[in-house]
């Protein structure tokens, strides 16, 4: 099937471009284009105008900003996963790129499009709800930002006012000594979307105690969520403390079900993913300090 007729468009810069989607309603914007070009090519989606963002060099970048770390919006998936700035600041989201579709689909993808996306399933929107990231949002009236949380609304439905375009994620790191990450999902093939995914990030004190723990649920509902997980903090903590906490955390969820998994099946696995990445994350943590405390002895 071929795509609707549309126009498209390639500005020179930013401004020019929310200026083009401020005028037409209908307008959409083009990035990498891995998940727009085949939902053209089947006609879910029918814009009347393709803003090409692609090329702008303001929206592509990797750096650290205090203790955020930024990525343009036009950044390729495959930049942030080979780059060591992002790797040493956002261990996280390290963890998790490699779940990402297929290594062509990353090196297409960019970070603004997964985002903008907001599908529920997705591993970029799943860390920057987890890490309570912010998205910036430029539009022609300047440029501000909001939570990652308030952002996405629904499967691929967001807050994005015509006129607005996604141009960067604000990912905050965490620099605290003793830091560990965790990351599981659940497809039904590699490389396919998750029927459920958990990602976790740990800080532990010298004495091994918790102090500060955040774990993200996807695939789940409509869209990804941040779990409350404080009852980690202050404790040593073993297995069955940890699967308590986050099957109370997870009431909160509102399990969808679909051909693929029902809401009971999407429950369950969200509670033992939950529970397997922040040990993975506090086993980590504890690794970490070990290998850097032997690393300073030799």
């Amino acid at each position: 099937m071929k795509p609707a007729p549309f126009e498209y468009v390639r500005p020179g810069s930013i401004a020019e471009a929310c200026e083009l989607l401020a005028s037409d309603e209908d307008a959409r914007v083009i990035s990498g284009g891995q998940t727009l070009i085949p939902m053209l090519a089947m006609r879910l989606a029918r814009p009347a105008r393709l803003v090409d963002i692609y090329r702008l060099p303001e929206l592509n970048g990797i750096r650290i900003d205090g203790d955020i770390l930024a990525i343009g919006a036009t950044t390729r998936q495959v930049q942030v996963e080979r780059s060591e700035v992002a790797r040493d600041a956002l261990p996280l989201l390290a963890k998790a790129l490699p779940w990402i579709g297929h290594p062509p689909t990353r090196n297409r993808g960019t970070v603004g499009g997964s985002v903008a996306h907001a599908d529920p399933s997705a591993e970029i929107p799943l860390v920057a709800v987890t890490l309570q990231a912010e998205i910036e949002i430029t539009n022609p009236d300047g440029v501000s930002t909001m939570p990652a949380d308030d952002f996405f609304i629904g499967p691929m439905l967001t807050a994005v006012m015509p006129g607005d375009c996604v141009t960067g994620v604000r990912f905050p790191i965490w620099r605290h000594t003793r830091l560990g990450t965790g990351f599981h999902e659940v497809s039904a093939r590699q490389s396919d979307f998750a029927f459920v995914a958990a990602a976790a990030q740990v800080a532990l004190d010298d004495s091994g105690q918790c102090i500060d723990a955040a774990l993200g649920i996807g695939g789940v509902g409509d869209r990804a969520m941040r779990l409350d997980v404080s009852r980690l903090i202050g404790d040593s903590l073993n297995k069955a403390s940890i699967v308590d906490i986050v099957r109370e955390a997870a009431q909160v969820l509102e399990p969808t079900s679909d051909l693929h998994a029902s809401a009971e099946y999407r429950m369950r696995v969200a509670v033992t993913l939950g529970a397997r990445a922040l040990e993975d994350a506090m086993k980590d943590a504890q690794v970490g300090s070990d290998r850097a405390v032997h690393g300073g002895a030799q």
